[in-house]
């Protein structure tokens, strides 16, 4: 009986060790600056549950803090995250290679996107963004929706994903800032001409009946201004400022609608036109000047 259950501790005791394991890493974008990279993680009981617009929460180190991390894509046994280098956390992620582990990894986590045949879409994704947008697209494609996809970013180099969401999208436009790629300008230049001539290739999809955005703050504001304007339904994803990412802390509380909302529990999709904007953008910049301090601190 003893030996029996020596064998099942060893067990979980194995599954552990291999859990959490980072089985493949990628880097996106070879540019000066934060990189943007791709990574696996073997975590069976999170891939089989999750779903489109769900994330999790990561710590590299047993003193590091916890980030939140859009889940990507997904197979039977692996999750793929992507995120940007930007700050000192996702900096020691960056750091880890093949065959190393993170200390603790939850989820999924959060409400999945609503997925259903709306007819027409078009999703938007800016920046790292355009990963979160990925699973989404990808679903809604599967359901029988015509999706439009318009991607940002500053310059062609900063661009990811291109191929896998022309794989998902009837549509596919590109902007960039400085007009190395695509068009010159910003995401919310392609839409307004979408929104106001919708194209005749549309058939019985009809006109567009949901727009999908995630990307910097000030683009996914944009974005609902110029939807609401053609009073289409808009969803946003908002990674806001988050400590636990289980509703305790209420570090990421955003006002909806006048009511106070957690991104981690409630979210992290919100109607874009009923999102206190400017409560919001105030809110993130709370930590700037600690958060440079930071990053100095681990050069």
């Amino acid at each position: 009986m003893f030996a029996g259950k020596t064998r099942k501790s060893l067990q979980v005791l194995v599954f552990f060790v291999y859990n959490m394991k980072i089985t493949r890493k990628d880097i996106l974008t070879k540019e000066a600056g934060p990189r943007i990279t791709r990574i696996e993680i073997l975590s069976p009981d999170i891939a089989r549950k999750a779903r489109p617009g769900q994330f999790i929460a990561l710590m590299v180190n047993e003193k590091g803090e916890r980030i939140p991390l859009t889940i990507v894509d997904a197979t039977q046994t692996t999750i793929t995250l992507i995120f940007q280098e930007a700050g000192l956390s996702t900096r020691l992620l960056g750091k880890l290679n093949v065959g190393d582990s993170l200390y603790s990894l939850v989820g999924p986590l959060g409400h999945a996107t609503e997925i259903k045949n709306y007819g027409s879409v078009i999703l938007v994704g800016g920046g790292v963004g355009i990963a979160e947008i990925y699973p989404v697209a990808k679903a809604l494609k599967k359901a029988g929706n015509h999706v439009t996809t318009i991607l940002g970013a500053r310059t062609k180099e900063l661009l990811i994903l291109e191929k896998k969401l022309a794989s998902v999208s009837d549509e596919l436009h590109i902007t960039t800032d400085d007009g190395s790629y695509g068009k010159k300008g910003f995401v919310t230049d392609v839409l307004k001409e979408l929104l106001t001539h919708t194209p005749k290739t549309l058939g019985t999809y009809g006109p567009t009946a949901l727009v999908y955005a995630v990307g910097p703050i000030p683009m996914m504001k944009r974005v609902a201004m110029v939807t609401k304007d053609s009073n289409v339904k808009t969803i946003v994803s908002l990674n806001a400022i988050m400590i636990d990412a289980t509703g305790m802390c209420g570090c990421c509380r955003v006002s909806v609608d006048g009511k106070v909302k957690f991104s981690c529990i409630d979210g992290p999709e919100f109607d874009g036109h009923l999102v206190d904007w400017t409560e919001l953008e105030k809110r993130t910049k709370v930590y700037t000047q600690q958060e440079k301090h930071i990053c100095n601190l681990s050069k």
